[in-house]
């Protein structure tokens, strides 16, 4: 079986941590690390857990402009976007293939996963499985999912053949051009495609063994024991346990929230926070990816990208050029000369309705509302009246 992970170099020490609880759990596994940054000078493949690093650049991005595609992505959204094209990619070469985030440990053998894949092509696991009993875990959790997607895509695993070939493109060609965090629209980075994958693609299995993605955001239904040194899940062995939202301080938390005071949890979190730390996480920490800096080494301003990756017309005018370069015909140079006429792309809402009293008190406002209501009469007729007649007609 070939686990793989996407991270860029500030997620390298976890990913560390995850490959080698895979190693220790499944030793004939083989493990592949997807970058979206550059490779620190002192990496040495040799003396990491993982059997290969595959950048971004060899993914092969179906993509015109590759720097432009990148530069249009968060950090999140672009380690989240690559996930497509690698799966695509590894199930051309391996018969199985399994993503986890790097966020996540395995705790015992998931060799299960080799037979659910004999009989199912697709495997998701849900944020929960069991109805919440009390208004605020709906709020916290059954809401949540509602927002970011009923299947955590920490998780799936996926199977060589003809179907599951059909959903890695499928997959791969949603999160090129979709891959956003931008749930007002209906899209959580990749997880929100997951809600409609079961009625698109036939032999997906939803997999609910408690012991798979352990996370807080199920742990309302699952009580975590430790017996002579393992770890289960209500009484069957705890697969993977998900860290999620470790660094934000979410998943502490979170975890007061719903450990119910049991040790076994923070002891769990307090061993994964010496594992990162052994595996450098202090160094990973202080990493700027490289695709979040120009080519001057200036970081890149949140409102740049924003800015870009709105607007078409900059995208089609600066469609042969780096974003990441400053010099020239750049799209920063750009930027800088006309900032003042952008500004309008980032008001507060106090600014918008200050605006629009100024347009709604001018003279040519004043001037054309007698043209406007008759506009609106009119629309009101085409609207209302004219299918009546048709369907009397």
């Amino acid at each position: 079986m070939t686990i793989f992970t996407s991270v860029n170099n500030f997620y390298l020490a976890k990913a560390r941590v995850l490959a080698k609880s895979v190693k220790k759990h499944m030793p004939n596994s083989i493990f592949i690390l997807i970058l979206s940054d550059k490779l620190p000078v002192e990496f040495v493949l040799n003396d990491e857990p993982f059997d290969e690093v595959i950048t971004i650049d060899n993914l092969g991005i179906p993509v015109e402009n590759l720097d432009m595609w990148i530069y249009m992505h968060s950090v999140v959204e672009l380690c989240t976007a690559v996930k497509g094209q690698a799966l695509y990619n590894l199930l051309e070469k391996h018969e199985k293939v399994v993503y986890l985030d790097p966020d996540i440990v395995v705790l015992n053998d998931i060799y299960i996963l080799d037979n659910l894949l004999e009989q199912y092509d697709i495997i998701f696991t849900p944020h929960q499985t069991v109805p919440e009993e009390n208004d605020q875990d709906v709020v916290n959790n059954e809401i949540c999912s509602l927002m970011h997607g009923t299947y955590n895509f920490g998780f799936f695993a996926v199977k060589a053949n003809e179907n599951g070939k059909s959903y890695a493109k499928w997959y791969r060609d949603r999160l090129v051009k979709y891959c956003k965090d931008d749930k007002a629209n209906g899209l959580f980075t990749d997880q929100k495609w997951g809600d409609i994958a079961p009625a698109l693609f036939d032999n997906l299995y939803i997999w609910k063994d408690p012991g798979a993605n352990v996370c807080t955001w199920n742990l309302t239904h699952r009580v975590i024991t430790k017996k002579n040194g393992r770890y289960y899940s209500n009484e069957t062995p705890l697969l993977f346990y998900h860290f999620s939202g470790f660094d934000s301080g979410a998943q502490l938390y979170m975890l007061g929230y719903y450990s119910k005071g049991n040790p076994v949890l923070y002891e769990l979190r307090d061993w994964y926070t010496k594992e990162i730390n052994a595996n450098g996480q202090l160094e990973s920490e202080k990493m700027i990816c490289y695709y979040n800096l120009y080519s001057d080494g200036t970081v890149v301003n949140n409102e740049e990208r924003k800015l870009f990756k709105s607007r078409m017309d900059l995208q089609q005018y600066f469609s042969n050029t780096n974003p990441y370069e400053k010099k020239g015909n750049s799209y920063y140079t750009w930027f800088l000369h006309d900032k003042e006429v952008n500004k309008r792309s980032f008001q507060t809402k106090q600014d918008i309705l200050d605006e629009l009293n100024i347009i709604y008190n001018s003279r040519s406002w004043r001037f054309t509302m007698p043209l406007r209501r008759v506009t609106s009469f009119l629309r009101k007729i085409r609207l209302n009246f004219l299918p009546r007649v048709l369907n009397l007609w």
